[in-house]
């Protein structure tokens, strides 16, 4: 049972951290910058990646996503380059929103898991008291 509330906490914790990656995407979703000057770069995106552990559970961490900017016309912008082409961060709000539905469901599963080993505990010490 201890090892199913472990495990449970590793999906608690990976919820939490997709959360954090799609909250960060979108507060940063007009976060522009040079294409050309890596010192005035636009916010690159995050996403997740988690993999299994070999006692139980997942190790998450955060990695950018693939094509991090779109170039954008805005010739006004002190990041534009002699064509006003500035990047601006690749974020899909759309998918940012089942990012986080995603880690909502995941997290409501885990903290169920956590409640059933705790429930499955106290009847195991129900039997002991008999």
């Amino acid at each position: 049972m201890i090892s199913s509330i472990g495990i449970a906490l590793t999906g608690l914790n990976s919820a939490s951290m997709r959360i954090n990656a799609s909250a960060s995407n979108i507060a940063n979703l007009s976060t522009a910058g040079s294409l050309s000057d890596e010192n005035n770069a636009p916010y690159t995106p995050l996403t997740i990646t988690s993999k299994s552990i070999d006692i139980g559970g997942v190790h998450t961490s955060f990695i950018p996503i693939s094509d991090p900017f779109t170039p954008s016309y805005d010739p006004d912008s002190p990041f534009a380059d002699e064509n006003g082409i500035i990047g601006v961060p690749n974020v899909n709000l759309a998918e940012e929103i089942v990012q986080m539905k995603m880690a909502e469901l995941s997290y409501k599963s885990n903290l169920n898991t956590i409640k059933v080993a705790g429930t499955m505990f106290d009847e195991l010490l129900g039997i002991f008291e008999d």
